[in-house]
């Protein structure tokens, strides 16, 4: 049996896509491919991403819209920009620290 990979990014960095231009932070991991074979048939065979790495939720934007990505590891890098992601459930799941980090919101108790 494999040992599963470390993921690269942690939940609340911010990340874009090397080939396409969107961006977004991450709210959740999965330790390898854990979305359906429509969804991963749907990719052009050619830049079809292996299964056994690291897949990571996003809150994305691009130049036009919000959405939520999912995305693997091969095809993310590290977004150094520094700029706000501007996500509306981004500000719901993380506060933004005055060095730009996002960092999961505490839940209150009622």
């Amino acid at each position: 049996m494999d040992k599963p990979r470390v993921a690269k990014f942690k939940i609340g960095q911010v990340v874009r896509h090397r080939f396409y231009p969107f961006r977004g932070v991450v709210f959740d991991v999965d330790p390898t491919f854990s979305n359906t074979d429509e969804w991963y048939d749907s990719i052009p065979k050619e830049i079809r991403p292996s299964k056994d790495q690291p897949f990571y939720h996003l809150f994305a934007e691009n130049a036009e819209t919000e959405y939520v990505a999912y995305v693997s590891e091969q095809n993310l890098e590290a977004d150094m920009s520094g700029d706000p992601v501007r996500h509306p459930q981004v500000d719901e799941v993380f506060e933004r620290d005055e060095t730009g980090e996002y960092h999961t919101r505490r839940s209150e108790l009622h």
